[in-house]
């Protein structure tokens, strides 16, 4: 589990030096939010857990005349989006917990967000406290993984976190992670408890572009050692096991590439209710 206290630290920072590749790896959930969102056209949105801001420029792209306000819970990721952002109009970036910050004036008429909802230590309670922020009539929007079995990234992986970090593999399912909202059922639960209407989920299977470049191998090879389960795993082991899993992440990503990139197939739900 990736907590609080790891994304305002070393977790945030690492994902704000990778920008570019998660960038590249999750753009596919972009386009589709911003696909979702045409028939709302929406004025003031939120972008929550906004990251180095990918989300809120593809919408001030889509949306040109609204107001976008992304949060995020890493200083590191919010200080790249405000350098990405430069001085265009319309875009804004708040360091803070979603799950507590407020907007100095205002309601949001869209609350978005890119695999940013999983990591709500009390989602019920998070979920509720985003409604809170949602004119009348606003929508939420967001993607998640679907399950661990249905990501072929992940599937791919996993014999190295077998061999390595078996305990990984063995512990329950958490509710917190990049998985915690792979079950239709627990996300109805936790967005009706939270005051929202019932909610409409799409499935999305998606590229997952893991390397690219002249030599995409070692491209994804340095991104799995830096974002993701496979870091965490390579973080705890001594130089020597450090090496062997290198080695096996090496030739899972060699087994993936198609020309210049590693790909692999990544399954995704979209989910959009009413505020109620």
């Amino acid at each position: 589990m990736t907590d609080t206290i790891e994304w305002q630290g070393k977790v945030g920072e690492a994902w704000a030096e990778e920008w570019r590749r998660t960038d590249r790896t999750l753009a596919p959930l972009n386009d589709a939010l911003v696909a979702r969102a045409r028939s709302f056209n929406p004025g003031n949105i939120l972008d929550i857990g906004c990251g180095a801001g990918a989300t809120s420029f593809a919408f001030a792209e889509a949306f040109p005349d609204a107001t976008i306000t992304g949060v995020d819970l890493s200083d590191a990721l919010i200080a790249a989006a405000r350098a990405r952002a430069g001085d265009r109009a319309g875009l804004g970036f708040e360091s803070g917990d979603a799950a507590l910050w407020r907007p100095a004036s205002g309601a949001f008429d869209l609350l978005v967000s890119r695999h940013g909802v999983m990591f709500f230590d009390d989602a019920e309670g998070a979920f509720a406290h985003l409604r809170s922020l949602a004119a009348p009539g606003a929508t939420l929007l967001f993607s998640c993984f679907r399950a661990r079995q249905e990501n072929a990234w992940f599937a791919a992986l996993r014999p190295v976190l077998a061999r390595f970090a078996p305990a990984m593999l063995d512990a329950p399912d958490v509710m917190v992670g990049p998985f915690a909202f792979a079950d239709p059922a627990r996300i109805e639960q936790i967005l009706t408890a939270a005051g929202f209407a019932a909610s409409t989920l799409e499935p999305l299977d998606f590229d997952f572009i893991a390397g690219g470049g002249a030599d995409p191998v070692s491209d994804a090879v340095h991104y799995f050692g830096r974002i993701g389960p496979i870091a965490r795993m390579l973080a705890g082991l001594d130089e020597g096991a450090h090496a062997e899993a290198l080695d096996q992440i090496i030739g899972i990503a060699a087994g993936h590439r198609e020309g210049d990139r590693v790909t692999f197939r990544a399954a995704a739900w979209i989910v959009s209710c009413p505020s109620a």
